[in-house]
């Protein structure tokens, strides 16, 4: 039977790759509607092959639902998924509002679908950094244990939403015009930079981490189930418009060499091994983007430690990053 769902965000990044997943996925939907801010009201948006008009989201307009995918700011989110769930509707949260919430599951299906079962009708969807790495750290922890992580990520503009990318776009031009750069939403250059603060709004915490940085560090953990793990993180934003990129150091607790570690990998669900470094093939950004599959290679052991293995892993920050994720969970519920 089909569901009633809503889009909430509808018009975002994420909210326009969430409606394209549900049709390419065929999600069974008996009515859908488009909620955004106000002024995205009037838009229109194409739903296999209808147009439907963006409404405003409201508390009545979340009442009759399902299922609502959700991709607005975290104060909006706060305000209106008790509401959403209150009405009988399960919310699928793109935001960081309930993540650490103990509560609340905290969901990246080939890894913990399990947790689904126990939502009181919030689900949260993790950070689009922590998603990718926890699907290639998942096998990895199956087969030898974890002990220590440490993760750099080179973040697409995108991450930041559809300012950034005109920000990146606009800059280049500029810089190639001979002209000085623009600067309005990073608080530096982003074009032929790279900046090590995510969110670029926000201060830096105790200890000199960012919340981007912190938000990997406490979700691979409750994702993965076990507080032991150490993990550490630098995140930065690098002028790619999409897809996101991660250098993962991973000490585990049994020596698992690079070939058996690839092999693990070759079969993990929702991974795409490409790594033949011999013939110059590992995973790209420009290969990732508009792809579901979180690309894994450059595998090789750590000659530092004993037990050390580096990672490199590409994938769409907009899809599995955030709306595959939030549909594969929803995929789940019925």
């Amino acid at each position: 039977m089909g569901k009633r769902v809503a889009v909430v965000g509808a018009t975002g990044a994420v909210g326009c790759q969430m409606r394209e997943i549900l049709e390419s996925r065929e999600f069974p939907v008996d009515s859908i509607r488009f909620l955004a801010s106000e002024r995205s009201v009037g838009q229109t948006v194409t739903f296999k092959g209808k147009e439907h008009k963006v409404e405003q989201l409201t508390e009545d307009a979340l009442k009759g639902l399902d299922i609502a995918l959700f991709s607005i700011p975290k104060a909006l989110s706060k305000r209106f998924s008790p509401v959403a769930a209150a009405n009988g509707c399960v919310v699928i949260d793109n935001s960081n509002a309930f993540r650490m919430d103990p509560d609340v599951p905290l969901v990246v299906p080939e890894v913990n679908a399990h947790e689904i079962a126990r939502n009181k009708g919030i689900i949260a969807n993790p950070n689009c950094s922590t998603i990718q790495m926890v699907l290639v750290l998942k096998p990895i922890y199956d087969a030898a244990g974890i002990k220590r992580v440490v993760v750099t990520t080179l973040q697409s503009v995108s991450g930041a939403g559809y300012r950034a990318i005109c920000e990146l776009k606009d800059q280049t031009r500029e810089i190639l015009d001979g002209k000085p750069p623009t600067i309005k939403l990073f608080p530096w250059q982003i074009a032929f930079n790279v900046i090590p603060q995510i969110p670029q709004s926000d201060a830096f915490e105790d200890g000199g981490y960012t919340t981007e940085e912190l938000k990997m560090v406490y979700e691979t953990k409750k994702i993965m189930g076990d507080d032991s793990i150490l993990v550490t993180a630098t995140t930065t934003r690098v002028p790619v418009f999409y897809a996101h990129s991660e250098s993962i150091n991973i000490e585990t607790r049994r020596k698992l060499t690079a070939d058996r570690a690839r092999k693990i990998l070759a079969k993990a669900p929702g991974v795409k091994l490409v790594d033949d470094v011999a013939s110059q093939k590992y995973p790209l950004p420009v290969d990732a983007w508009n792809r579901d599959e979180v690309f894994v290679g450059r595998i090789r052991e750590d000659n530092t430690v004993k037990r050390g293995l580096n990672v490199w892993c590409v994938s769409d920050n907009l899809r599995k990053g955030a709306a595959l994720n939030a549909v594969q969970i929803a995929e789940y519920l019925l």
